[in-house]
């Protein structure tokens, strides 16, 4: 795994979620697994990009979608890029349980922080797993 991406809707949530791994707490750790944090914007990807392509570039660049995006309304979504195309090898899709609430509660982004912490640090005991959800 060379990095992660947080979805584009997503992405003032990650940038929280961020700021707690840098906090004195946790920045060895987070600084330690040396992990880059990619944009739609670093990638060149559209912002309105399809859910299929995008997880097809994250695979392809060996990045963790962190995302709050969990329908399967069209072929081409998310859910069903993942549940056509994962492997086991596939690393996961990481999906905010509840994304308002990262932004809202300290506490609750505290706990998605540690959770997502966790398994980016143990990314190999979870690659094909498709989804999961945090916290």
């Amino acid at each position: 795994m060379r990095g992660i991406l947080a979805d584009i809707n997503v992405e003032g949530h990650l940038t929280r979620i961020r700021n707690i791994w840098l906090s004195s707490d946790w920045r060895d750790m987070w600084q330690g697994l040396r992990l880059a944090v990619e944009t739609f914007d670093s990638l060149g990807l559209p912002v309105d990009a399809l859910d299929e392509s995008v997880w097809r570039r994250c695979l392809e660049d060996r990045l963790v979608l962190i995302t709050g995006n969990r329908n399967a309304d069209r072929p081409d979504s998310l859910e069903s890029t993942i549940r056509r195309e994962n492997q086991p090898d596939s690393l996961p899709v990481v999906t905010l349980a509840t994304p308002d609430r990262v932004m809202r509660d300290r506490l609750y982004a505290e706990k998605v922080a540690e959770r997502l912490l966790e398994y980016l640090t143990a990314i190999d005991d979870v690659r094909g797993a498709g989804r999961i959800y945090v916290p």
